[in-house]
């Protein structure tokens, strides 16, 4: 069997964060929304409520006016500054011009310069911001052209963001949390020069709170800033050329950051002895090389986001060094002795304090050769739902067959004259969405991975969902390395062409939560959830022998003549009873028997006359039908409890002939189960009852077969009222 593997590893976190990551591993072999119930299963919500005008309607509105724009979203009050804690003073909000004098948006041009670390724990965050500050094309895509508090100024300010394959445009007003007339949060070295504090205010806007912004990873911010893809590195299990692969990523315009690991939590954002910091993001802006004493020397380029406190050893601001290099190369590297949290270190030294490198990349070129590539890449977007489709790692073979899979068929081999292999190249990234903005719920960062397998090649071409024989007899061709509470992992790999199918999982079962899953391939590739045909196996035609009783059937008719009357018909309170006294008869068959709401579904399933009531022929046809029913609940129910297991549900659901996608098992799930995700033999009979009576009422208005129906009003509600 396999085994779980829990340990604690360090990760960059800042003042107040979660500060380790927790990883599972596993051994051994080793959906989606939409569709008619869009309504019912509700996705992601929109940053911004469609009911509320764009940024340019809003500013033309208020100039207008001649009034100062108010974000009723994100009101200047505490529900915009905390979630679990008061302010610890009275902050006051203040407009720039309430701040200071002659205030300013960028001034000179936005550099990595103006970004000074205020009272929140998100270096993080703004240790992405000094990186993406080197990328003007990207900075500006960030932060639109055309504000200002000169011309046209109103008060409003609006910033983008990559919010899990789209960009999102979030609007804002430039009220500001202040203590003693000074910015409480981040801040420009110059006092009059705000787009670093209103961009950090769209960004808490964007997750719901200040609040929710402390503690992160830097990439995390980078990839909202990019839509990029994220790989890391641990520095001491680094490539042998990581300075090559820094040196691309500077040069291809990567957002890079690296960070000293402790697994102390007391030692978050300390000082050590040579000016380095624990447990605190720094932004890598620059990779260069230098010619000291007739030899090159390697130098790595770093930004602390507080704006001071550097690196005192070789190479840093005061370092003797400096004094044998000449005057054209000190420029060229833009050394100055100043403090402003920016210092040059030796790649010898960065390799030997630092621990961890994150890289974002553009595109998922590989930064290990000089070439640049076109990528494909396909989004999926899915959910884990608790008691369906949140079926675990491969550690729990019982349910990780239910997660969502996705097929992804690699079409072409790459062109590498040097590959003797026939190898398709492609990048796999599972980012679970929205935890950080659930906080305030109690969400935390789900430990999440995935698994790659092959599809059987009689299986090409078909969309079946994989079944838990197929995973408890076939091995894993590739998975990420570790299982990780981080918001997203991602890996390369190098496969031969073929069909696969990715899962992508969180490491415990029944854990709730959305997710977006993106592939990128060097050559053309398919990607695509795994989703059923929804139908239903039509009933063969009965035989037309004379119908021969059996002694049970003599009883049933005994028993529904003493109820039924002299008209031998029966409405759903003596169905009940009628059904009631047969079950009582299977001792086998645990169950308190019958609701009375499930006895009107069962009328409803086999009245064809529209009265209410059911002829004992009927009955006699519905009791086949619960019989069969009866079986499948047998099977599933293999320790007598008188209840299966939701994940089974799937099983249960194909056994009785019906074919349905992710989402309306999800229903079924949220329909029929109970608190423990268990459904008893009532609610089993109940949702096949139902299944049965709408595919039959959609075969009856479906005339033409395309399977495709129009309705009125009222054909729509005598539909689902009465089934």
């Amino acid at each position: 069997m396999p085994t779980a593997i829990n340990a604690t590893v360090a990760r960059q976190t800042a003042a107040g964060s979660v500060p380790s990551a927790t990883i599972g591993t596993t051994e051994g072999a080793g959906g989606g929304t939409g569709g008619i119930y869009s309504a019912i299963i509700s996705r992601n919500q929109p940053i911004i409520s469609v009911k509320e005008k764009t940024y340019e309607e809003l500013h033309k509105k208020c100039l207008e006016k001649n009034i100062l724009y108010e974000d009723p979203d994100f009101p200047p009050n505490e529900s915009s500054l905390f979630y679990s804690q008061k302010s610890p003073v009275k902050f006051e909000w203040k407009r720039p011009r309430e701040i200071c004098e002659n205030p300013r948006f960028i001034i000179g041009g936005a550099n990595r310069t103006d970004i000074c670390q205020g009272e929140l724990g998100n270096c993080w965050f703004l240790a992405a911001i000094a990186c993406l500050t080197l990328n003007k094309k990207l900075l500006s895509r960030v932060i639109p052209h055309d504000q200002s508090f000169i011309q046209n100024y109103a008060g409003i300010f609006h910033f983008q963001f990559w919010r899990y394959g789209d960009w999102v445009d979030v609007v804002i007003d430039d009220c500001l949390p202040t203590y003693n007339n000074q910015l409480v949060f981040t801040k420009s070295s110059q006092r009059n020069e705000f787009w670093s504090a209103l961009l950090e205010k769209a960004y808490a806007k964007l997750h719901g709170s200040y609040e929710a912004l402390k503690g992160g990873n830097t990439t995390e911010a980078m990839e909202d800033f990019t839509g990029g893809v994220t790989e890391f590195y641990e520095i001491k299990d680094a490539p042998k050329d990581i300075y090559k692969i820094m040196k691309h990523a500077i040069d291809r315009g990567s957002l890079m950051a690296s960070s000293i690991d402790t697994i102390v939590p007391m030692q978050y954002e300390t000082r050590m002895s040579c000016g380095l910091v624990k447990g605190h993001a720094y932004s890598v802006t620059a990779v260069e090389e230098v010619v000291f004493k007739g030899e090159k020397i390697r130098l790595v380029r770093l930004r602390n986001p507080w704006g001071q406190v550097e690196w005192n050893g070789a190479w840093s601001d005061k370092s003797e060094v400096w004094d044998s290099v000449n005057e054209a190369e000190k420029i060229r590297l833009q050394h100055k002795v100043v403090e402003d949290g920016e210092f040059w270190i030796s790649f010898q030294d960065f390799m030997r304090h630092f621990t961890k490198l994150e890289i974002c990349n553009l595109t998922p070129d590989t930064l290990e050769v000089d070439k640049f590539q076109t990528w494909t890449v396909s989004i999926n977007e899915g959910r884990w739902v608790r008691g369906c489709s949140a079926g675990g790692c491969r550690n729990y073979p019982d349910t990780f067959w239910t997660n969502p899979q996705y097929r992804l068929k690699l079409l072409e081999e790459d062109d590498d004259p040097e590959d003797e292999e026939v190898i398709c190249s492609f990048l796999v990234a599972l980012m679970q969405k929205n935890r950080r903005k659930e906080r305030k719920l109690g969400a935390n960062l789900y430990t999440i991975g995935f698994a790659i397998y092959e599809v059987p090649k009689e299986m090409h071409g078909t969309k079946h969902h994989l079944q838990k024989d197929f995973f408890l007899y076939n091995a894993s061709k590739a998975r990420s390395k570790t299982y990780i509470n981080m918001r997203e992992i991602s890996e390369r790999f190098r496969l031969p062409p073929s069909e696969y199918v990715i899962i992508p999982s969180t490491y415990d079962p029944h854990q709730e939560g959305e997710f977006i899953l993106r592939v990128f391939s060097e050559k053309r590739s398919l990607s695509e959830e795994v989703e059923n045909m929804i139908e239903a196996e039509r009933p063969l035609h009965s035989s037309t022998k004379a119908y021969e009783e059996s002694e049970e059937q003599k009883q049933f008719r005994n028993i529904f003549r003493q109820i039924a009357g002299d008209d031998m018909e029966i409405n759903a309170e003596e169905l009940r009873n009628v059904l009631n006294n047969v079950v009582k008869k299977h001792k086998d068959l645990r169950s308190e028997g019958f609701e009375l709401e499930s006895c009107r579904s069962m009328i409803a399933l086999m009245d064809t006359d529209g009265s209410g009531k059911i002829n004992f022929d009927e009955f006699r046809h519905l009791w086949d039908k619960i019989k069969s029913w009866q079986k499948i609940f047998k099977r599933y129910d293999t320790d007598h409890s008188g209840t299966i297991n939701s994940y089974e549900m799937r099983n249960a659901v194909n056994d009785a002939g019906f074919r349905l996608n992710n989402q309306l098992y999800d229903i079924i799930t949220m329909r029929y189960a109970d608190k423990n995700m268990n459904i008893d033999f009532d609610s089993f009979i109940c949702c096949f009852v139902r299944l049965d009576a709408m595919f039959r009422a959609f075969h009856a208005f479906d005339k033409d077969g395309d399977g495709i129906i129009k309705l009125n009003v009222l054909e729509w509600l005598q539909l689902t009222l009465y089934a």
